[in-house]
């Protein structure tokens, strides 16, 4: 039986390139996939794909975030981060979130094919150039991690540069419950503009804007 895949990756380019690697390999099966973390949550919760291969700097929902309500809302999926980030702070929230492997875009095809066929036994699979990178503790606990599930997603659609009005309408809530995120983020991450926000965000890889 083939093992399903699903891609979720901001660059369609990206998408394209691994959807013809993966099929010219036997027993893989490339199901469907998303340009952005919103997208990926709600089309992998129909599909039930048995891997999803996760970009971490995406658009309306970073793969941190989906990766988080993809676990909570179908617990047997199985997550391989496939970043150009190797910084120990996402690694770390991406392991957290609930990923089974994390691999960089700068490996050969191989490992990727390796990941996926350990993460699917049940294993987890990590690149050698981080496996130090997790061993390490994190120096401080980031101020992220204070953040509910729902500011840390309002914290990146003002990063991106959507209105209250905007957010409002995407998160199917009232402009003033926005406002009323908006302020528990700044008080929580001692920021008093939206400027500092997105400075934060894009620092942190919230948003690759």
């Amino acid at each position: 039986m083939s093992i399903k895949i699903f891609l979720a990756d901001d660059h369609r380019i990206m998408r394209e390139g691994l959807r013809a690697m993966l099929e010219k390999k036997g027993g893989l099966e490339v199901i469907g996939e998303a340009g952005d973390g919103r997208t990926a949550v709600r089309l992998v919760k129909e599909m039930r794909p048995d891997i999803i291969i996760m970009d971490i700097g995406m658009p309306e929902l970073n793969g941190i975030e989906a990766t988080r309500r993809i676990i909570k809302n179908c617990p047997g999926v199985k997550i391989i981060a496939l970043s150009i980030h190797s910084d120990k702070r996402l690694v770390s929230e991406m392991l957290k979130a609930g990923a089974s492997g994390y691999v960089l875009k700068e490996a050969a095809f191989s490992e990727l094919i390796d990941a996926i066929h350990t993460v699917k036994r049940g294993c987890s699979y990590i690149s050698v150039e981080i496996q130090d990178v997790i061993n390490k503790k994190l120096s401080k606990h980031p101020l992220y991690s204070e953040l509910t599930d729902r500011e840390r997603e309002v914290l990146q659609l003002l990063a991106e540069g959507k209105s209250t009005k905007q957010i409002a309408s995407c998160l199917d809530v009232s402009a003033k419950t926005i406002d009323s995120h908006r302020q528990q983020i700044m008080k929580k991450l001692n920021m008093h503009s939206v400027a500092q926000l997105t400075k934060y965000a894009i620092r942190e890889g919230i948003t690759s804007i």
